[in-house]
């Protein structure tokens, strides 16, 4: 339920915005809108006119359109049209000037990009980013590795990395941000200490390949106690802020996530650990707690063994002004352009796999996992999906805003409009490649449920 819900939300939000870009900029403008529905198909008893415009919930709720006056058959290139609804000429769609019309045309793109820079504004205004200021690795996973990768599991243990690919990171937030960059053609690392730069050759298109990488890469935060759950078996047995824990048996523990990964495979198993207080070592026995933990992107719940220690805050908190967060809403607004316009250039370039791409059943899934994930997360994934809609709406395919907007500068260029004869070709040819692409993420959708990829 809460993955139907969930989609319904990210899907109908995206896509009325986008409608309400339209709407606005249509009565700005003076053209005669018949009618704006929220949600598809026939409309419910709800129902209303204000002014010229009847105002419609219908009842498939997902998204709306708007209806624009027009003197020209549907399906001929003119948007959300087919009707005058008894307006004068001068308030039909077709009759305004060009400029105008690109306007009403590129608004639901706006809107959308809006939307995303809001969305991105407010979870930073609202909120505060936590950088972890560590830049050493201390070690590489080579389970799920991509081959290009290997030799980064050769770098000395707590080596500095200095720079990706020529840029200086200063946090492992900076790390990890350069390694999936998909503008990026292969990864440079270069290390302090006389370590010898790596390079792996791993294009940024391939964004699971990155992904993996980014997964099996650990950094070098030393396994200190900041914090003890009260009632938890390291409380039980004496462990307090401020110890190091340097082994767990007879395995040596040198950071973090060593430590973590050592107890979550040992659920109510015996565990003899060792630690440093005030220079001097103690040893104590104690049991792990079985702890059932829901996986936030599967949903999946896996049993894992639990200390009940968190590590001591070595993240560094960065608060937004209301004019830093404006700037830092815009810059992942333009970032996340960047990915969906490289990822649309892999696929035409045949970089990127189209079995990469999903439908409706794969954002719906998507956006389930991010609902429960948390608040931040959701409202991050609509704004990636707002941006998704903005960049895929500008193709220049017909029946898109991409393709109406090629249509009206041909004829700003031109001086008269494209024919209507040729209008409808191009229509629908873009209405055959379209349903061909449903047809392909739908299919994709499909073989994800089944676990095929």
């Amino acid at each position: 339920m809460l993955t139907v819900v969930a989609a319904l939300v990210v899907l109908s939000v995206v896509i009325l915005i986008h409608e309400l870009g339209h709407f606005l900029a249509a009565k700005a403008v003076g053209i005669g809108v018949p009618r704006f529905s929220v949600g598809w198909g026939n409309p419910t008893p709800l129902r209303f006119h204000i002014g010229e415009t009847e105002y419609v919930l219908a009842w498939l709720p997902i998204g709306g359109y708007v209806k624009m006056a027009t003197g020209e058959d549907e399906g001929t290139g003119a948007i959300e049209g087919g009707d005058t609804g008894g307006f004068p000429p001068d308030r039909l769609f077709e009759n305004k000037s060009v400029w105008a019309r690109i306007l009403v045309i590129s608004a639901g793109v706006l809107m959308n990009g809006l939307l995303a820079w809001g969305l991105y504004t407010g979870i930073a205004v609202g909120g505060t980013q936590l950088v972890l200021p560590v830049t050493q690795l201390a070690a590489v996973d080579t389970a799920g590795l991509p081959p290009e990768a290997e030799a980064l599991t050769h770098v000395p243990f707590g080596t500095t990395i200095l720079r990706i690919n020529g840029d200086t990171v200063t946090s492992w937030n900076d790390v990890q941000a350069a390694v999936i960059d998909p503008g990026s053609p292969r990864l440079r690392f270069d290390f302090s200490g006389g370590v010898d730069p790596v390079i792996v050759h791993l294009p940024g298109t391939d964004l699971d390949a990155r992904a993996a990488l980014v997964r099996a890469m650990h950094d070098a935060r030393e396994a200190r106690v900041g914090t003890v759950d009260a009632g938890s078996p390291a409380a039980a047995a004496g462990l307090t802020d401020g110890d190091l824990i340097v082994r767990v048996d007879d395995d040596t523990v040198r950071f973090w996530d060593e430590l973590t990964a050592i107890v979550r495979a040992q659920p109510a198993e015996p565990l003899r650990i060792t630690f440093v207080r005030d220079s001097t070592s103690h040893e104590v026995q104690l049991t792990t707690e079985a702890f059932e933990e829901q996986d936030p992107m599967s949903g999946e719940h896996v049993r894992i063994g639990r200390l009940g220690v968190f590590p001591a805050q070595q993240w560094r908190e960065v608060h937004f002004t209301l004019a830093g967060a404006v700037v830092e809403g815009g810059r992942q607004t333009v970032e996340g352009v960047r990915l969906v316009v490289i990822t649309v250039r892999g696929l035409i370039l045949r970089q990127v796999s189209p079995r990469e791409l999903a439908g409706p059943i794969g954002i719906g899934q998507l956006s389930g996992r991010m609902a429960r994930a948390g608040l931040i997360p959701f409202l991050t994934f609509m704004a990636f999906i707002s941006i998704n809609l903005a960049v895929v709406n500008l193709l220049p395919i017909p029946v898109l805003d991409g393709g109406h907007l090629v249509f009206l500068l041909l004829e700003g260029a031109t001086g008269r409009p494209v024919p209507v004869s040729w209008r409808l070709r191009m229509t629908q040819v873009g209405m055959a490649i379209l349903f061909l692409l449903v047809v392909l993420v739908v299919y994709n959708d499909v073989l994800r449920l089944l676990g095929v990829h």
